[in-house]
């Protein structure tokens, strides 16, 4: 079981610089993945995205590489080119009757835009190295998702305990209930003057359908096999979450059901317990890849 929650981040040199790959995510229902590189290395997006598909199934992830230290290859101006920019825009700015005095601003963008020799290489070895930091980022940020999530399953399996030791309550509880309402049938019936016998058609009527009512037999059997199911699943490798909840819905439907068909104030209190405890379950299971 993985955690949806994690950090990565590991170094390399690049030149001059230090290259810096760092990658978190938190909790989404899908995998929604997110990049920050430099204008350069766009190229590059598709291989990091593989690799990050490789080690994350679910959650909001972000790869973040940035460059520090050092510095690029030094500026080669492009005059020429920049000079012959600006003459063209003068001339568009004259041609329409637009004032045009350029700023240091404008000429600093313009001179940017025509840099020969102040960009990022993104060729085949600066690629590598990049990979390489990002598979070790991604190392350290898989090993934080899996420490949590073996906590999480640590967490899960005592609560699954808990809503097992409920449901057993309640089904050693259900068979006594019919014959509990027996009785106070009876005792009502004394007590309105109806001395009824107890063997009378009517009254063995009224208790069977009661008894059909409040049969959760079904009910228990479906717990015990979705936790069965759950607990495999959690116990399992890749992507759990998703089924988990769905399994997770499936249980509180019963123990609704359960809770509505039993006339009977052990359970009821088994029942909310149960549902207190399965909310928190819930709760957790977001976290889950």
């Amino acid at each position: 079981m993985n955690s949806m929650t994690g950090y990565g981040r590991a170094t390399a040199i690049l030149g001059t610089q230090t290259l810096t790959v760092q990658v978190n995510s938190v909790n989404r229902k899908g995998l929604d993945l997110t990049m920050k590189l430099p204008e350069e290395w766009q190229p590059f997006e598709s291989a990091v995205g593989d690799a990050v598909r490789k080690v994350a199934l679910r959650g909001k992830v972000h790869v973040a590489v940035e460059l520090s230290g050092g510095s690029r290859a030094s500026a080669d101006w492009d005059e020429a080119g920049v000079a012959g920019v600006l003459e063209q825009l003068g001339r568009l700015a004259a041609a329409r009757g637009i004032p045009f005095a350029p700023t240091g601003e404008l000429l600093w963008q313009v001179a940017n835009a025509q840099r020969t020799g102040n960009r990022l290489p993104a060729d085949e070895p600066t690629g590598a190295i990049l990979l390489n930091a990002l598979g070790e980022a991604l190392t350290g940020f898989s090993a934080m998702r899996a420490t949590e999530g073996q906590a999480l399953l640590t967490d899960f399996l005592a609560r699954l305990e808990k809503l097992q030791t409920a449901a057993e309550t309640i089904a050693r509880r259900a068979p006594q209930v019919t014959a509990v309402y027996r009785e106070q049938l009876h005792q009502r019936l004394r007590q309105a003057g109806l001395e009824l016998d107890v063997n009378d058609e009517r009254v063995l009527k009224e208790v069977a359908l009661f008894a059909d009512r409040c049969d959760v037999t079904e009910e228990i059997t479906r717990l015990r096999s979705h936790y069965k199911q759950l607990k495999d699943l959690l116990c399992s490798k890749g992507e759990t979450g998703r089924k988990t909840e769905f399994i997770l819905q499936e249980i509180g439907r019963e123990i609704h059901t359960i809770g509505s068909k039993a006339n009977d104030l052990a359970i009821s209190q088994q029942v909310i317990e149960f549902k207190n405890e399965l909310e928190r379950v819930r709760e957790q299971i977001a976290n889950v890849e």
